[in-house]
């Protein structure tokens, strides 16, 4: 009877056991689920946001909304959209949580003929129709106190720009107004303001220029006369484009508006071709501010750069590399910072570069560079033409900058104070009295007062519009075609430094995809050895074909229609050796199958035995241990 209750009690208490242990669970749970622990394992911090976002979060002042358009009822939806999908839902989670709630996602899911395909249709979310006729909308719209932002399309490709885009339309609509650029340049950007209409007969005046138009849509643009005095107090960027004849009271009031914590952003040129008298400079202009920026630019010397050539058709209509247009590739864009990140073609006529010489604790980056394959040459050898530019070519074997950001608290340029040279008072030169005198209430400054940003660009040419559109005609409209990112260059770097100095902190930052570094490797090695193999067989083309056309010279004027025994010969050996390139070619792919191949089974093999294998043995193991731990305790 007592062996009956007893094995009652253990009964009793094994149930009793689970049933504790259940509630622990339960109570475990949820004091877990009100603790809002979040930890990013991943090396590069993927899933957290960077500081300058966490601050422009903590400083918002109106409650944000993010309505995030998605069809992910959507069957046929691509992978790479439906897995971008997934990361930019986790990326928002992060924004609602560090902004303590002023932040707050709205999940729709706009099927065909719904409410929810209205509102995207309102608010510009693109319409992407798929193969099976429904549509695909993924895209965001940003909004606080009245005011949207939309992101049309989220495209996967911008992925690494995900959170500068996102923070960028959040602080973007908490402010109450558009962002103010003055605008200083000696071309005539603004086209001629001087003939507001036209008389009968005479020609039509000059219109502003492309990126002028551009920046009216999303700026307040204030046009400042080159000999102006002063700058308006409200602008939120000043953009200096070939400052070359700008009056002393107008550069110091670009002096003290950026140590007042003003942005600048300065394309500045050696050699202006769009000049109306060409080759005129405007890096001497600038020559004092460089000086306090621990800078130098040559102002009569432009940057040749064989590998980032650009080809055209010269003076006799021959195709030829010009060495002085320079066609930047993603090899020379800053592919970190946020800025270029996207960029991928940029076409710089003629221009120069910066080297520092001295530090003046600034942070420096480079956004622009050039290739070893450069030298910095005289600019009164441009004229001469390709063809001794090319002959009289000595690389440099050293990176030329041809943007740069800087960041930090500036010195000022003035040494000596405000000019005073008319004896009139400069109204713009920090309040300055007609005898020279500072005024209490705007004193010169000689160091910034906050921190500030300039980004600089070695050529100004760039911004014209011959360089970066063409015009065509689309069923009898004209539209203007962008061939290359020198204008994605200047609407980035305004939107940058009109934004925080949070918001100008922001990076790229690393792709979600981590390729098989091993595979790319092998990859790489391959390609390098058929490149080799393909630059002998058109080394040795280029031969053959210059044997053949002497040979044709030397041949009798009767016979050009007919062969020659050496020429046939000549032929015949060619054929031969490209065979036999071309083999070797075969033999190369065929081994890099063979590697990459070999290295897929072999990771199969761990993925598919190994793993399981080795847990396998590891139950096993503990199943033994577990046994002898019996055994010894009987």
């Amino acid at each position: 009877m007592s062996d009956r209750s007893t094995a009652v009690q253990s009964v009793l208490l094994s149930a009793a056991g689970v049933i504790v242990v259940l509630l622990i669970i339960v109570c475990v749970n949820l004091i877990v689920s009100r603790v809002n622990a979040r930890w990013d394992t991943t090396r590069e911090k993927l899933y957290s946001l960077s500081e300058g976002t966490r601050v422009i979060l903590a400083d918002i002042e109106r409650d944000v909304t993010i309505k995030l358009f998605y069809s992910r009822s959507l069957a046929n939806t691509p992978v790479a959209i439906r897995t971008h999908a997934g990361r930019v839902e986790d990326f928002l989670s992060e924004y609602v949580h560090f902004s303590r709630g002023r932040v707050r996602i709205e999940r729709y899911d706009p099927k065909m003929d719904t409410v929810e395909e209205s509102w995207a249709q309102t608010f510009g979310i693109q319409r992407l129709p798929m193969p099976t006729g429904e549509p695909l909308y993924f895209g965001m719209v940003v909004l606080a106190g009245g005011q949207d932002e939309v992101i049309p399309f989220l495209d996967p490709a911008r992925e690494r720009q995900l959170e500068y885009d996102l923070t960028r339309l959040i602080a973007r609509i908490q402010a109450p107004r558009k962002p103010r650029i003055g605008v200083i340049s000696s071309f005539s950007v603004f086209g001629d303001s001087t003939t507001p209409f036209v008389m009968p007969g005479q020609p039509a005046p000059d219109p502003p220029w492309f990126f002028i138009n551009e920046l009216r849509k999303s700026y307040d643009v204030a046009a400042i006369r080159p000999d102006a005095d002063r700058i308006a107090a409200d602008l939120d960027l000043l953009l200096v484009v070939h400052p070359r004849e700008v009056s002393e009271p107008l550069l110091y009031a670009m002096d003290q508006f950026l140590l007042g914590g003003g942005n600048l952003l300065i394309f500045v040129d050696p050699f202006a071709i769009s000049d109306p008298v060409a080759g005129r400079g405007s890096a001497g202009t600038m020559q004092r501010f460089f000086n306090a920026w621990g800078l130098e630019m040559a102002d009569n010397m432009v940057l040749m750069d064989l590998n980032f050539s650009t080809r055209m058709r010269g003076a006799n209509q021959q195709a030829e590399q010009n060495p002085v247009l320079l066609s930047m590739t993603p090899a020379a864009i800053n592919a970190e910072h946020v800025l270029t990140a996207q960029l991928e073609n940029l076409l710089l006529p003629v221009a120069g570069s910066f080297s520092v010489v001295a530090d003046k604790g600034l942070e420096v980056e480079p956004l622009l560079r050039s290739s070893e394959q450069s030298a910095m040459i005289p600019s009164f050898r441009v004229p001469a033409g390709v063809a001794a530019l090319r002959q009289a070519f000595e690389p440099s074997r050293e990176f030329h900058d041809l943007a740069l950001q800087l960041t930090g608290k500036f010195e000022s340029g003035f040494v000596q104070g405000p000019p005073v040279g008319d004896g009139q008072r400069h109204p713009g030169t920090a309040g300055l009295e007609t005898d020279g005198s500072q005024r209490d209430d705007n004193p010169h400054l000689s160091k910034g007062l906050r921190r500030a940003t300039v980004i600089l660009v070695a050529d100004a040419d760039m911004l014209f519009d011959g360089y970066y559109i063409a015009p065509q005609n689309v069923m009898g409209v004209e539209v203007a075609r962008m061939f290359n990112d020198n204008l994605n260059l200047l609407l980035n770097a305004c939107e940058m430094l009109t934004g925080s100095e949070a918001l100008i902190g922001i990076r790229s930052r690393e792709g979600f995809e981590k390729p098989f570094t091993r595979v790319r490797e092998l990859e790489l090695d391959a390609q390098a050895r058929w490149l080799e193999r393909e630059q002998a067989l058109v080394h040795r083309m280029e031969q053959t074909n210059e044997q053949l056309n002497q040979l044709e010279q030397r041949k009798d004027p009767s016979q050009q229609l007919v062969l020659s025994p050496e020429q046939e010969a000549e032929v015949r050996r060619f054929r031969e050796e490209r065979a036999r390139i071309t083999q070797e070619l075969t033999a190369v792919r065929r081994n890099l199958r063979a590697d990459i191949d070999a290295l897929a089974q072999k990771l199969k093999f761990i993925n598919i035995f190994m793993m399981p294998m080795a847990v396998s043995v590891a139950g096993i193991g503990y199943a033994l241990y577990r046994r002898r731990r019996r055994l010894r305790s009987r």
